[in-house]
C-alpha cells in the first residue's frame, strides 16, 4: 500500500496496491470504511478519484488522497445477475389467480418475447457501463412474483438496444407476435423493448397485427435491470397483471405511471410517447387518459376507454389480420426557424415516397418551402402534416399559410403523433400500392391513432 496517494494516478494505485478493476475489495478512509467491487470511472473522468459499487448497488468515489488503507477481499468478479434484487417487491402485488375466468388451480398462459433494451441489461463491471446482457428466460426467471400470475414462456426475437431497431425489426417482431398467437397457447404476449424508440415499436405493431385476439403489452426500463432503482421489475410484473386481468385486446406499452413504484400504466399503442430522458414515469398518452392503471394487483380501466376502438378479447385467431411490411423510404422533417427546404429536394433526389412535415402549432412551414413541396407533390411524394405541439390537433384552414399548404395537396392527420404518423406512412406503403388507397388508409382511424375528441381526465 503506497504511503502518499495524492499525487499517484488511478492506474498506479491499483498496480502498486495490487488490486484491479473488478476486485472485492475493503477501503479505509478518515470516514469508515466501505466494501465493494472496483469499477472504471467515466472516459473523461479524472486519475485521482477510485469508483467502489457497494452491495447496496449505488456507487461511489473516493479520493485516492484520503485513502488510508485498501484490502483485497477477492479475485475479479465475473457480474452475475442477483433475482434478489427484485425480492423487495414481493409484497407489493398479490399472487392471487386471475379474476378472468381460468380453471381452479390453472394459471394463465403468457408469452415473454425479448428484444434487448435497457430491460434486458445490466452493469458490466469490468467496462462500468451498461451491457445487453438478460436472455427472456433469465429476464423471467429472476421476477419470481411473475411465477403466481402466469405460466410464462420465453423466446429470444432480438437484442439490440432500441436506437438500433429498423423497420425490418418490426417486421420481425411482427411475424414471431403473429406466430404465437396463431398457435393458440397463449393469453397474452409480452414484448420486452428498450425505451428510446418503443413507442415507434408500439405503433408499428399496432398497424401490423389488427382484430388481435389477445393483448400484447410492450414493456421496458428506464433504468438496468440490477439497479436497485430499476424500474424493470414492476413495469414487467404490471405488464403481466394486465395481460392476464384485462378483458381487451390490442397493442398497449406498460411502464411506472410516476416516479413512485405504486402505479403501473398501460398506454394504447399508436398514442404513447416517451417524454422524459431518464425517469420511470417517461412515458404518456397524448389526448387520452392511459388506457388502464394497474394498482397492485387490480387493473383499473379508464372510462373513457369507449370514447375508443377498443377490442375484447375473442377466440377466433384466424380473424387477425397480420400484414407485418413496412416501406423505409419516408422522411419526417421537423420544421424549425432557419429550416434548409432543400431537405424536402434531397428527398426527392433519395427516391423517397412520403414526407411527415413536422409543422408549428397548427401545421405551418414558411412559404420559402411552398415550392419545394409543390415539386415533391409534382414528382408523386406524398406530402403529410402534423404538429410539433405534443398535444392538439393540426388545423390547415384556420389561416392563410394552412389553406396555401392544402391547396399544394398537404394532407393533413389530425392529432396523430408525428412518430406515429412515420410509422403508419411506412405501414400504408409497405402494404399498399395504389396512392388513393395509401392517402385513404392514412387519414382513416385504424388503430386510435386519431382521437374524435380531447379525452384527457
Amino acid at each position: 500500500m503506497p504511503t502518499d496517494t495524492n499525487h499517484i494516478k488511478l492506474e498506479e494505485f491499483y498496480k502498486r496496491s495490487n488490486v484491479k478493476l473488478g476486485d472485492l475489495v475493503m477501503i479505509e478512509t478518515d470516514k469508515g470504511t466501505h466494501e465493494g467491487i472496483l469499477i472504471p470511472r467515466y472516459e473523461y473522468a479524472d486519475a485521482y478519484h477510485l469508483v467502489l459499487k457497494l452491495k447496496s448497488g449505488y456507487n461511489i468515489g473516493i479520493d485516492l488522497g484520503k485513502i488510508k488503507s485498501i484490502k483485497k477481499i477477492s479475485e475479479k468478479l465475473d457480474p452475475v445477475y442477483k433475482p434478489d434484487l427484485f425480492t423487495k417487491y414481493k409484497d407489493y402485488f398479490s399472487q392471487k389467480n386471475s379474476d378472468r375466468d381460468f380453471p381452479q388451480g390453472k394459471l394463465p398462459h403468457l408469452s415473454l418475447l425479448s428484444t434487448g433494451g435497457t430491460i434486458s441489461s445490466k452493469i458490466d463491471y469490468r467496462t462500468g457501463g451498461v451491457m445487453a446482457a438478460l436472455t427472456a428466460k433469465e429476464l423471467n426467471d429472476s421476477i419470481p412474483e411473475l411465477k403466481g400470475i402466469a405460466d410464462i414462456d420465453t423466446d429470444e426475437v432480438l437484442n439490440e438496444y432500441s436506437e438500433n431497431i429498423k423497420p425490418e425489426h418490426w417486421s420481425l417482431i411482427a411475424k414471431k407476435v403473429a406466430s404465437k398467437i396463431l398457435s393458440g397457447k397463449y393469453d397474452g404476449i409480452i414484448v420486452s423493448h428498450g425505451t428510446d424508440t418503443m413507442h415507434y415499436t408500439s405503433a408499428a405493431l399496432s398497424f401490423a397485427l389488427q382484430n388481435l385476439p389477445i393483448p400484447i403489452v410492450i414493456v421496458g426500463a428506464q433504468r438496468s435491470s440490477d439497479r436497485p432503482s430499476s424500474d424493470a421489475s414492476l413495469n414487467l410484473i404490471g405488464a403481466c397483471n394486465f395481460a392476464t386481468k384485462s378483458k381487451f385486446s390490442g397493442v398497449f406499452v406498460a411502464m411506472h405511471n410516476s416516479i413512485s413504484d405504486d402505479i403501473i400504466a398501460c398506454h394504447i399503442g399508436t398514442r404513447v410517447r416517451k417524454n422524459h430522458t431518464s425517469r420511470r414515469d417517461a412515458f404518456h398518452s397524448i389526448d387520452v387518459s392511459p388506457f388502464s392503471l394497474i394498482k397492485k394487483d387490480q387493473v383499473e380501466i379508464s372510462k373513457q376507454y369507449v370514447d375508443l376502438i377498443i377490442q375484447e378479447r375473442h377466440n377466433n385467431v384466424e380473424s387477425m389480420i397480420v400484414k407485418p411490411d413496412f416501406e423505409n423510404k419516408v422522411s419526417l422533417l421537423k420544421f424549425y426557424p432557419g429550416f434548409d427546404c432543400s431537405m424536402i429536394d434531397y428527398c426527392i433526389e433519395l427516391g423517397h415516397k412520403a414526407i411527415i412535415l413536422e409543422g408549428t402549432g397548427l401545421g405551418h412551414v414558411n412559404k420559402e418551402c411552398f415550392s419545394k413541396i409543390q415539386n415533391a407533390v409534382n414528382e408523386g411524394i406524398l406530402i403529410f402534416m402534423t404538429s410539433q405541439c405534443i398535444w392538439g390537433r393540426t388545423a390547415l384552414t384556420v389561416y392563410d399559410t394552412g389553406r396555401d399548404l392544402l391547396k399544394l395537396g398537404v394532407i393533413p392527420l389530425s392529432n396523430t403523433t408525428s412518430e406515429t404518423a412515420l410509422v403508419k406512412a411506412m405501414w400504408c406503403l409497405g402494404n399498399f400500392t395504389e396512392k388513393k388507397e395509401v392517402i385513404k388508409t392514412m387519414t382513416s382511424n385504424i388503430a386510435n391513432e386519431f382521437t374524435n375528441r380531447l379525452v384527457v381526465e
